[in-house]
């Protein structure tokens, strides 16, 4: 599973656990890292780890390994690399600072 098909499975993972504000950006000609990003807000700390968490073990549950996760030990803001799809937890706060729809829309 590649592209807009993961993309699809992984905001629907993040909304299984009832992830915030769930919006996917296609990246294509912008980056050459990934071609979406999935950004999604967490309640709490607690909450952006778990939401990080269930998305990787899900991927895994279908055969899609993550190549990388970071942040999820602070859970302020956990990067979860799939490939061709980076999904971005955050917090409220972490969101509004950072501001990636708008660096990347």
């Amino acid at each position: 599973m590649q592209g807009e098909a993961l993309k699809d499975f992984l905001a629907d993972k993040a909304d299984d656990m009832k992830a915030q504000k769930i919006v996917t950006l296609d990246v294509q000609g912008k980056s050459s890292v990934t071609d979406y990003m999935l950004v999604c807000t967490g309640t709490s700390k607690r909450h952006v780890s778990s939401i990080a968490d269930h998305i990787a073990i899900e991927a895994k549950k279908i055969g899609i390994e993550p190549l990388g996760m970071d942040g999820e030990l602070e859970g302020e803001w956990v990067v979860v690399d799939m490939g061709s799809t980076m999904v971005h937890v955050m917090q409220e706060e972490h969101r509004e600072l950072y501001q990636l729809e708008k660096l990347w829309g």
